[in-house]
């Protein structure tokens, strides 16, 4: 069966074999000569096509251009060790060393948001920069609701892990029709959605849900930038802002949108990544950083 068209053309993609990890499928884009390389970092329950199909684009037009699927993610690695944000920092690196990357800006949206931070803290000598997107320092509450969220992932992942297979596809494929009837590109959608390992996103949330840069986000010391999407449902505005207020010299582009903004408005969400991008970029060539804040986008 043949799979569905993408929305837009995308990169050329191919499967990368990340030695004693496995393989990785990786979307790459030249960009112009000698330009910086960005990583893109997608978010919980995405893959990067899904993620950053609007960006791949624009952003090409400006660096050389990595974006991988995470662990248990689309085409990502399949490990029966839990799912670890630590394992996808080092997944990054791992892929960087594979294809004679140097030094790379990682671009975190959610999810990878956590996985950039740690890739800087793991392997603080591969990362020229940060841009971290629509993400925080921590994405859990103290609160009853929130240990029973996690009592639930967690529940829900062992149960993923013992239903067979079939079972498990049909079951997965009711709840994703559900989820994605309204899109505009519904079967495209599905196909990317499929590929995930229902055990392993689980695991993931788990992982996102306990993660907390709090005790040294502080000590970030690589240009960074931080696009807040101002209306967030999912990562409370305030937690993103905190999170700038953070990183010392971090700056700061708001997009007026939601969680989903670089796929619901395109138009706002692009031209602040490309501007937190470029940014970062002449910051880290420069080997400084600012403190100032920039117009809003």
């Amino acid at each position: 069966m043949a799979e569905p068209t993408p929305p837009v053309p995308l990169p050329a993609g191919r499967l990368v074999a990340l030695p004693d990890r496995g393989p990785v499928f990786v979307r790459e884009a030249s960009g112009p000569p000698g330009a910086p390389t960005v990583v893109l970092l997608h978010g919980w329950t995405a893959t990067a096509d899904l993620n950053w199909l609007l960006s791949y684009g624009p952003l090409s037009d400006h660096f050389h251009v990595l974006a991988m699927d995470h662990r248990g993610h689309g085409r990502g690695i399949r490990s029966r060790r839990p799912f670890r944000l630590e394992d996808c920092a080092d997944d990054v690196a791992a892929l960087a060393l594979a294809t004679g990357t140097s030094r790379l800006i990682a671009i975190g949206y959610s999810m990878g948001g956590p996985i950039a931070q740690l890739l800087w803290r793991r392997h603080p000598d591969l990362v020229a920069g940060l841009v971290l997107c629509a993400t925080a320092r921590t994405f859990a509450g103290n609160g009853p609701a929130d240990r029973l969220f996690v009592a639930s992932l967690f529940g829900l992942s062992v149960a993923a892990s013992l239903t067979p297979g079939p079972i498990r596809r049909q079951v997965t494929d009711s709840f994703l029709r559900r989820r994605v009837e309204q899109s505009r590109n519904q079967e495209w959608v599905l196909a990317q959605l499929r590929r995930n390992d229902p055990a392993a996103v689980l695991q993931a949330g788990i992982a996102l849900r306990a993660f907390n840069s709090k005790p040294w986000a502080g000590e970030i010391d690589v240009p960074t930038a931080v696009v807040v999407t101002t209306r967030d449902q999912v990562v409370h505005p305030r937690r993103q802002l905190a999170l700038a207020e953070a990183i010392p010299g971090a700056t700061v582009y708001p997009v007026d949108g939601d969680h989903g903004a670089c796929v619901d408005v395109p138009r706002r969400f692009v031209p602040a990544l490309l501007a937190a991008a470029g940014d970062v970029a002449t910051r880290s060539a420069a080997g400084r950083s600012s403190g100032a804040l920039p117009e809003p986008v």
